[in-house]
């Protein structure tokens, strides 16, 4: 059974390496998907221009300025003159974000008031707005501690984050690309699989063949566990040599829950591809469940923000459990009981799938 299984293994491996679609699917996207997601794909803003409208004379009103224009994630701050100005920057796109200082916010501060600075954002731009706005609300606040203090800022506040001190983007994107990427390809490649043999006429071969279902599931699945675990392996490698994101948890803890991961991605791809009947449909397939996968997961918004009946829904995502332990396993040494948790569901979700495309394929064969 074993030789007719490895022979099977041997033959798929050549044949996506042979084909130049298939070696395309395996090198492309990868090396795409890391450039994009690691470098342009990202939550912080910058770059970005704004206009600020200071009626103020006074030394403190000039100090908000000054700190707005001293803020690296700011292009080019903008001086405005009149009101009549803020409609026609924010509705030219010309900035995202006009800051309007009153001109008895010195007068206020001095005596004791409290002073109002208004924030005027491009609401077309949701995200980037509430992200500036956090920017200019934390400008706004450290000249005021230091107008109702006395003229010196306070050091009572200390601010710490953990796993990510710098709050570096790319720790977040990377871990995350372990697990995004690489679940891409597997189904990519498993999905191809049998839609392969059935387009080019092979199929009925294979049905004929000494291989029984069980074992054409075991074949048809080692060769998008081996490009899995060389895909994941490879963005590990980048993750912490290339981009120097610490690694502070077990190598075979990942890898183990990673063997799961593959194992339920992989039933849902031979599912797609025992349903297929072309190539085109099974990539089709593939995408189908990989959009929605990926942002069901957790990496592009928190699940915790979705309606309660979607976040159950998460649960058969294999995509949203590994996400957890790949971050986790790289950031804050995620506890041995923390990665049996999230790996647990993968194991159902492998149970569920495999058997079921078992079936699939024993049923093409009645």
């Amino acid at each position: 059974m074993w030789r007719r299984i490895l022979s099977l293994i041997i033959k798929e491996m050549l044949a996506i390496w042979r084909d130049p679609k298939g070696r395309a699917v395996i090198l492309v996207p990868p090396l795409l998907q890391l450039v994009i997601f690691a470098f342009a794909m990202t939550m912080e803003v910058r770059n970005v221009d704004i206009a600020v409208l200071n009626h103020d004379t006074g030394n403190w009103g000039r100090d908000v300025e000054a700190g707005i224009q001293g803020a690296s994630a700011f292009d080019e701050v903008i001086g405005l003159q009149s009101v009549s100005e803020i409609r026609e920057a924010i509705d030219s796109q010309r900035v995202i974000a006009v800051v309007h200082i009153g001109q008895d916010f010195t007068r206020r501060i001095e005596a004791g008031q409290s002073a109002n600075v208004q924030i005027i954002l491009d609401g077309r731009k949701s995200n980037a707005s509430q992200i500036v706005n956090s920017y200019l609300s934390a400008i706004i606040s450290r000249v005021s501690a230091a107008a109702y203090s006395g003229g010196t800022m306070p050091d009572t506040i200390r601010i710490r984050h953990w796993y990510n001190p710098n709050l570096e983007y790319a720790w977040f994107t990377l871990p995350g690309l372990v697990a995004t990427i690489t679940l891409l390809t597997t189904i990519i490649v498993t999905a191809l699989s049998v839609a392969r043999e059935r387009e080019l006429g092979t199929f009925d071969q294979l049905l004929v063949s000494p291989l029984r279902p069980l074992e054409i599931v075991v074949g048809k699945s080692a060769p998008g566990l081996i490009f899995g675990y060389l895909h994941g392996t490879f963005f590990i490698l980048v993750a912490i040599f290339g981009f120097k994101i610490p690694f502070a948890g077990s190598l075979l803890a990942l890898y183990g829950s990673m063997f799961f991961y593959l194992l339920a991605v992989i039933g849902i791809g031979l599912l797609i591809s025992a349903i297929s009947a072309t190539q085109q449909q099974a990539i089709l397939g593939a995408f189908v469940f990989a959009s929605p996968a990926v942002l069901l997961s957790g990496f592009m918004s928190p699940i915790e923000n979705m309606p309660g009946w979607m976040q159950i829904a998460t649960q058969i995502n294999p995509l949203r459990h590994f996400l957890v332990v790949a971050q986790g396993v790289f950031l804050k040494d995620l506890p041995l009981a923390d990665i049996a948790r999230n790996t647990f569901p993968l194991v159902l979700i492998a149970m569920a799938t495999l058997p079921a495309a078992a079936w699939l394929l024993r049923k093409k064969t009645s």
